[in-house]
Order: structure tokens, then C-alpha cells, then sequence
């Protein structure tokens, strides 16, 4: 725990030394996953994402879904709803352009381990219905959990976790955007882990990173 505090404590000086900008952001996240039997789970999670450390908000990003277990713990299908708020700075202007975004999104998410890497691989397609306009979008999302402190992902294990998530929408341009993450975690227990990291986000005419302080709640390892 001394661990976790001291990069949540590193991360938070960070981003205040970054707050005057908007090159780096910050975002706090919360995944649930809840199983309702053996088959059957309710996914749930808020994003709240920021232009600096906190208080000058660019999105709020709530999604909610249930899940099908093909296979017990490991082969998951999911459907499920978003809903986006995005407060968009007018260029060359300290005035917002706030939008509503409401998302149906279908995923299958298989796991695996090898060794002590534990590996997820998530496709996802959205439907996108943004004002008067609608769009077509695929991910793919590949991540890596490795514990350094044990050899399994079980209580007060302290692990390596990183990502990579490419966006490719169904009209041009084709590619939406690509992430990079990496970040030190902490197991709580069985129900609950954290993780406080950094995310690269490269998009078609710009980048942009941000920060990032998750918590997950029942997540299957």
C-alpha cells in the first residue's frame, strides 16, 4: 500500500504541475462487474474526464451492459449502452461546445494466462448517435497484467499493466485513434483492485495524454 500511495501522491503533483495546460489531461474511472449467476453479469462504469488534473471537465462517460459467460471467466459477450457528455473547447477560446453522444455497443472479450502474464483481448463494435448524425466505430483492445510480488493476480499482489486500444471507424478517415498505457497496480482483495498510470492517445490530427486513477470492482482476473 505504501507503494500505491506514493504514485497516486507522484501523480497528483504531476498533474497540478500540468493544470495550466491542455496538452495533458486526467482521467478518474471506475469499472464494475457484478455477476448476477453463473452465466450472467452486469457490467457498470463511470469515466470523468478532465483537461487537467480536475474541475475543468471534457467528458463524463457513463456505460452500462450485460454479459454472457461462453465459458466461465474467460469468454464473455456483452451488450450494452453508453451515454457521452463531451465539453469541446471552442478553438483560439476559453468557450465550451458541449454535445451529448448516446452509444449501443456489442463486445466479446476472451482471456488468458501464460505464466504469469494474465492477457485480455477485447473486440468491440458502436453505434454512435451523435445530434442529427450517426457512425459506425470498431476497437480493439489487447492488455497485459503481470504481478511482480506474486505469481498470481490474488490479494496484495503488486502488478505491471498496460494496454494498447485502436479505434477504426466504418467511414473516413478510417483511423479514429490508437491508445498506449502503462501503469503500476495494487490487488486490494478479491473484489477490488487500483491502478494509477499514464495513457499516450494518438489521434488522425493530433495527441493528446492523460493521467489516469482507475478502480475496478469485481473485475474477473
Amino acid at each position: 500500500m505504501k507503494i500505491l500511495k506514493t504514485l497516486l501522491v507522484s501523480i497528483c503533483f504531476c498533474n497540478l504541475s500540468f493544470s495550466q495546460k491542455t496538452d495533458v489531461g486526467n482521467w478518474f474511472i471506475y469499472f464494475g462487474n457484478q455477476k448476477i449467476n453463473q452465466k450472467w453479469n452486469w457490467h457498470n462504469e463511470v469515466q470523468y474526464r478532465n483537461y487537467n488534473f480536475i474541475g475543468d471537465t471534457n467528458q463524463l462517460l457513463l456505460r452500462t451492459g450485460i454479459g454472457y459467460n461462453l465459458t466461465e471467466n474467460n469468454n464473455n459477450l456483452l451488450l450494452g449502452y453508453g451515454f457521452i457528455n463531451t465539453q469541446k473547447y471552442v478553438p483560439n477560446s476559453d468557450q465550451k461546445i458541449d454535445t451529448n453522444e448516446h452509444r449501443i455497443y456489442q463486445q466479446f472479450i476472451t482471456r488468458q494466462s501464460i505464466g504469469r502474464i494474465f492477457l485480455q483481448h477485447r473486440y468491440r463494435i458502436e453505434e454512435r448517435f451523435i445530434a442529427d448524425d450517426f457512425q459506425l466505430r470498431f476497437r480493439y483492445f489487447i492488455g497485459i497484467n503481470i504481478p511482480i510480488n506474486k505469481s498470481t493476480m490474488d490479494q496484495n499482489a503488486i502488478y505491471l499493466s498496460s494496454y494498447n486500444e485502436i479505434f477504426i471507424n466504418k467511414e473516413s478517415p478510417l483511423f479514429d485513434r490508437n491508445r498506449l498505457y502503462g501503469a503500476l497496480g495494487f490487488v486490494i482483495n478479491k473484489n477490488f483492485k487500483i491502478e494509477a498510470g499514464f495513457m499516450a492517445q494518438t489521434l488522425e490530427k493530433s495527441n493528446r495524454n492523460q493521467f489516469q486513477i482507475v478502480i475496478f470492482n469485481n473485475l474477473p482476473f
